[in-house]
């Protein structure tokens, strides 16, 4: 493995940034090294200087392509952490569903989980819908996955996992349910692929063409975020909520700004309760009281 220099990694670090709004510091050395050390080897750099340079002028985009794929390796798993899918399960799917069901014209449950990864959350929402609302109709029903790397993407859209990524968060009846064992990996069955949309999305950039979602997972993503650009981040996501249905369910990454920085726009705890549901107050003393364990 390579040796990185001080101005070395503070440059590539820097361009990371620029392309995936991924903060890493100098205490984040070690990571640098061991997720690039094969791209080096790959386009032939004798240095990380040499890499730095050949990735800003590969005008294909491949190299940053293949960087933000290695930064990015995910770790997630089926159902991860009980609280979100409780949430979901005891309090919202079966009363948003209801409510839209009253309204003049019927429309769809929205779901987007913003950080996707491999897949697992958003199929995790998919099996719970299929367990939790009887005789659904499909066109009621929206999902939506975005993730920044197109490796992780195309994970989730095969929706292939081996044994060891089926044992953690499924049940045994769940994995008899919705997947057919395979010589080597499991494959989750058409009727939950198909619930869901896959796209390709940097949360750091503007949210094109995205709008009106009763539920946002989006949680574990904004681990190596500036404190500012979670900020930034969680107020974008907020914006593309419905006015009078929020439901954010986050993670430790957005603890900071969800006790702290909301109110230093606007958005105080008493604020987001009033433009929503009754539901929702389980919701956030549920988040607020969550996040305190970290």
């Amino acid at each position: 493995m390579l040796n990185i220099n001080s101005q070395e990694l503070q440059v590539l670090t820097a361009y990371i940034y620029d392309i995936c709004g991924i903060h890493l510091d100098s205490s984040k050395e070690y990571l640098v090294k061991t997720r690039l050390d094969t791209l080096l080897k790959t386009y032939g750099c004798a240095s990380y200087s040499e890499f730095y340079y050949r990735a800003r002028s590969d005008k294909s985009g491949k190299i940053n392509t293949d960087i933000v794929n290695a930064i990015t390796t995910p770790e997630t798993l089926f159902f991860r952490d009980k609280l979100p899918f409780d949430i979901l399960k005891e309090k919202l799917l079966k009363e948003l569903i209801q409510n839209k069901s009253k309204s003049a014209i019927p429309g769809q449950l929205r779901i987007w989980s913003a950080a996707s990864s491999t897949g697992q959350e958003i199929y995790s929402i998919a099996i719970m819908i299929q367990e939790t609302i009887t005789n659904l109709q499909k066109n009621r029903v929206s999902l939506l996955a975005t993730d920044i790397s197109d490796v992780v993407l195309n994970i989730a859209k095969a929706g292939r996992y081996n044994s060891f990524e089926v044992s953690r968060g499924l049940t045994k009846h769940q994995l008899n349910r919705y997947f057919i064992e395979k010589e080597q990996y499991w494959q989750l069955k058409d009727n939950i692929r198909q619930m869901v949309r896959f796209q390709k999305l940097n949360l750091m950039k503007p949210f094109v063409g995205l709008s009106n979602f009763d539920i946002v997972f989006c949680r574990n993503v904004a681990i190596y975020f500036t404190l500012e650009d979670r900020k930034n981040c969680l107020t974008a996501l907020l914006i593309q909520l419905l006015p009078m249905v929020i439901c954010l369910l986050v993670h430790r990454s957005f603890s900071q700004v969800l006790v702290i920085d909301l109110k230093q726009f606007g958005m105080a705890k008493q604020f987001i309760i009033k433009k929503l549901s009754n539901i929702l107050d389980f919701l956030w003393k549920s988040i607020y009281h969550h996040t305190q364990q970290y």
